[in-house]
């Protein structure tokens, strides 16, 4: 699958964050549906709201505050694959990213 080999580089490419977020959403969504997996209003407005403030982070380099892994352990484990595709779209983060957005797809994913 071609998706899963796009790579945004923020800053090397001097990318726009809007674009890019809405790019990477409609990658999202195409994953979700894959997974017979949907969000509500409310949890789509979150997910977008989480997405666009990565990308920024992805742009400006603004690290995360600390993660607790250990709160994430009843995450599913496809959750925690499809986040890291998502978070490995973006040069330059950090895999706690990918912690923090699981739960998104965790709660899309149960929502089935």
């Amino acid at each position: 699958m071609s998706e899963s080999h796009i790579r945004f580089n923020m800053v090397e490419d001097n990318l726009e964050p809007t674009e890019v977020t809405k790019e990477l959403l409609m990658i999202i969504d195409g994953w979700l549906k894959e997974e017979g997996a949907y969000t509500t209003d409310v949890q789509q407005q979150m997910l977008e709201s989480h997405v666009k403030a990565m990308v920024l982070r992805a742009k400006t380099g603004e690290p995360l505050p600390e993660v607790d892994r250990s709160l994430f352990e009843e995450i599913s484990s496809e959750s925690m694959q499809l986040a890291e595709r998502a978070v490995n779209t973006l040069s330059g983060l950090p895999i706690e990213e990918a912690y923090l957005l699981s739960v998104h797809f965790e709660i899309a994913r149960s929502t089935t």
